[in-house]
């Protein structure tokens, strides 16, 4: 078997299709124009959006919601739509409202790109209503990508907090899992953590698998990325070699137990919608899952 595995697939929340030239931020006319003849997804305040039993994003009217687009924020163009997001509370309207941890890997790819974009550029409006600088209320502006402070005019744009994602595996048959106090018993994934002030995203992979379960790692590599809204990070997933006589040690208050799992039993949990063994791995939207897929399929 070969230890350069990769992904089996792109993410999903990495295909989007969808586009947002700066021109179309910057330009209030024209975003006022896009406004009038888009598409608006509202998205409550726990990052859920109405879905059609189908299981289509529900979309609605600029009109529905006011004549500019001054509360909203543009995700972005697709075929000559101009699509939009918008915060508002949940209420009952014969649909169901869901979020993307629930419904993400059932979507397009234009359609999980635009609740993507959605869930995490509202969850920063929420957390930048006041400057950072001298405390006074901040506007939105150029169409919801920056908010202006209206005291000293600071401009903040929205961030993403950068984190990885690894698959520690033995270079043979076992991948590293573990499961976080707060989960229910039987749901593992690989190690995952945010990138500290200056560190190196090796730096971090090495740091944090040895903080969570007390292993240290070699021969870390890249596989890819995923932006994650929750509320606002970017997953860069690597794969690192252990020794797996090395010995576990969870990190107390964080992870509740970790073990070394084989291939064959992490191909059963991915190939059943059920628990297996006492096994449930992470949902097909995640790059966790894109990772285990690769990993558990290349053996030779």
């Amino acid at each position: 078997m070969s230890e350069g595995f990769q992904l089996d697939r792109t993410p999903l929340l990495s295909r989007s299709p969808v586009q947002l030239p700066d021109e179309q931020r910057e330009d209030p006319e024209h975003a006022a124009a896009l406004w009038r003849d888009g598409l608006v997804l509202p998205v409550d305040e726990h990052g859920r959006v109405p879905m059609e039993p189908s299981g289509r994003l529900v979309w609605h009217r600029p009109e529905d919601f006011g004549a500019d687009s001054g509360h909203a924020v543009l995700l972005g163009s697709y075929d000559g739509v101009a699509y939009w997001g918008v915060r508002v509370r949940s209420r009952g309207s014969g649909t169901d409202w869901l979020g993307l941890r629930g419904v993400g890997e059932w979507l397009g790819d234009v359609a999980a790109g635009l609740f993507t974009t959605a869930v995490g550029l509202l969850a920063w409006h929420d957390r930048a209503r006041y400057c950072a600088l001298c405390g006074a209320g901040t506007e939105r502006i150029r169409s919801g990508w920056a908010r202006r402070c209206t005291g000293c005019g600071h401009e903040e744009y929205p961030r993403t907090d950068p984190s990885m994602i690894c698959l520690v595996h033995d270079g043979d048959d076992h991948v590293l899992l573990a499961r976080q106090v707060v989960w229910p018993a039987g749901r593992f994934s690989v190690l995952a953590g945010f990138v500290e002030m200056g560190e190196s995203l090796e730096g971090c992979v090495r740091r944090e698998v040895h903080e969570e379960v007390g292993v240290s790692v070699s021969d870390i590599r890249y596989l890819g990325s995923q932006p994650w809204p929750f509320p606002r990070s970017l997953m860069m997933g690597f794969a690192a070699v252990a020794d797996r006589g090395q010995p576990l040690r969870p990190a107390p208050g964080e992870i509740a137990e970790a073990h070394w799992v084989s291939r064959r039993r992490v191909r059963a949990a991915l190939d059943s919608a059920e628990p297996v063994d006492g096994l449930w791995l992470p949902p097909g939207v995640s790059i966790a899952h894109r990772m285990l897929r690769g990993w558990a399929d290349d053996e030779k």
